[in-house]
C-alpha cells in the first residue's frame, strides 16, 4: 500500500506548497540577481572583451606576419635576381677575358711566325749569297787551272758569275751544283 500512497501524493495539488515554492523561487531569484547576476554578467562581459581583444590582436599579428612573409618573399626573389645577374655578368667578364687572351695569343703567334719567316728569309738570302760566293771562288780556281793564260781578277769574276747564272735552279730558288 505504500507505493500507491506516494504516487497519490505526487499527483495531489497542494496550494500551500505551490505558494511557498513560488515565494522561495522569487527570493532566490532576487538574491541571485542582487548578489550573483551582476558579478556573473560583469565577468562574462570582461571575458567577451578579452576574447575580442585577443581576436583583434591575432588579426593584427596575422596581417603583420603576412606582410613580413610577402616582404621576405620579395627580398628572396630580388636576391635571386641579383645573384643571377651577377652570375651572368661574371660569365660575360670571363668570356671577354678569354677572348682577349685568345686574341693576344693569336697576335703573339702571328708575330712569332712573321719573325721566324723573316729570319728564315734572311738566313736563306745569306746562304744563297754564301753559296754563290763559294761557287764563284771555286769557278775561279777551276778556271785558273784550266786556262793557262793569265787573266786578271775582274775577268775571272765576270766569267765565274756568268757560269753561276747559267747553273740550273733547284727547288726553293737555290742554284744546283
Amino acid at each position: 500500500m505504500l507505493p500507491t500512497v506516494l504516487a497519490a501524493s505526487f499527483l495531489e495539488v497542494r496550494p500551500g506548497l505551490i505558494f511557498w515554492t513560488l515565494i522561495t523561487f522569487v527570493a532566490v531569484l532576487v538574491v541571485l540577481r542582487w548578489k550573483a547576476w551582476g558579478p556573473i554578467l560583469s565577468l562574462v562581459e570582461e571575458r567577451e572583451k578579452q576574447i575580442a581583444s585577443a581576436i583583434e590582436s591575432a588579426k593584427r599579428e596575422r596581417a603583420e606576419a603576412e606582410k613580413l612573409l610577402a616582404d621576405q618573399k620579395t627580398a628572396i626573389a630580388e636576391a635571386r635576381r641579383d645573384a643571377a645577374e651577377m652570375m651572368r655578368k661574371n660569365q660575360q667578364d670571363v668570356e671577354k677575358y678569354r677572348e682577349e687572351l685568345m686574341a693576344k695569343s693569336r697576335k703573339e703567334a702571328e708575330e712569332f711566325k712573321a719573325q721566324a719567316r723573316r729570319e728564315i728569309e734572311d738566313q736563306k738570302t745569306k746562304a744563297i749569297a754564301e753559296v754563290r760566293t763559294m761557287a764563284v771562288d771555286l769557278a775561279l780556281e777551276v778556271a785558273g787551272k784550266l786556262i793557262a793564260e793569265r787573266m786578271d781578277d775582274s775577268k775571272h769574276r765576270a766569267l765565274a758569275e756568268q757560269f753561276v747564272k747559267g747553273l740550273p735552279v733547284g727547288p726553293g730558288g737555290t742554284p744546283r751544283a
